[in-house]
């Protein structure tokens, strides 16, 4: 679901004067293979969105979570005209130091069982590159779960961080929350959150990232 509103700062944006999740970008140095076209998306409400290449991206959406789910990430992003461009993965033994805001203070009081995080830099042709950030954090019950859910997706209660994005080679992109999409998964809850690192991702475009991101397999 999308992230409601509510909190100084917004999202996962703890607002001025705290410590937020800040994930880098600068020039990837790297070749993406040539695509169909750039990501400038148009539409509104009465409208269909598409790319500037005219991709349905409510088509794409629908057909990216067909690929996610079976964990192929990769056919995932090419149904927007993207590719991954570099990922790395980690899991951790607990959540409290790897997050802030409400959030830390919940796991302070409910520890999760499991945290697992991956962070993407996907790109097209055309030199548009966003940072794709998926946690996935179990818990011991269904329950518990259910009320992390209801705090996480609550704009401005704080975050599970990203992953320490040195290693993806980018630089000064904060992740907002504005870009967001968490599921329930049994008794974990996966989180899902994109920013544009470079070029022009439209906020449609980070929006279906999101989407699709979040139905990837931990």
């Amino acid at each position: 679901m999308a992230r409601r509103i509510g909190g100084a700062g917004g999202g996962s944006d703890p607002g001025a004067g705290k410590a937020g999740a800040v994930v880098v970008a600068g020039v990837l140095a790297m070749s993406v293979a040539a695509g169909t076209g750039g990501l400038s998306v148009g539409g509104g409400a009465s409208t269909v969105a598409v790319d500037s290449a005219g991709v349905n991206l409510t088509k794409a959406r629908s057909e990216g979570k067909k690929s996610a789910r079976k964990g192929d990430a990769d056919g995932a992003w090419r149904q927007m005209n993207m590719r991954t461009l570099k990922r790395t993965a980690k899991p951790a033994l607990e959540c409290v130091s790897h997050s802030f805001g409400q959030v830390r203070d919940h796991f302070v009081r409910n520890p999760c069982k499991s945290l697992d995080r991956t962070l993407f830099a996907v790109g097209d042709d055309r030199g548009n590159v966003a940072v794709v950030s998926v946690a996935w954090v179990g818990f011991r019950n269904r329950r518990e779960a259910g009320e992390f859910k209801k705090l996480i997706d609550v704009h401005g209660t704080g975050d599970v961080s990203p992953l320490a994005t040195p290693l993806l080679d980018l630089a000064d992109v904060r992740f907002t929350g504005l870009h967001y999409q968490s599921r329930s998964d049994g008794s974990t809850i996966v989180i899902a959150e994109t920013e544009s690192a470079s070029g022009q991702v439209s906020g449609e475009t980070l929006d279906a990232i999101a989407d699709v991101a979040s139905w990837l397999p931990r």
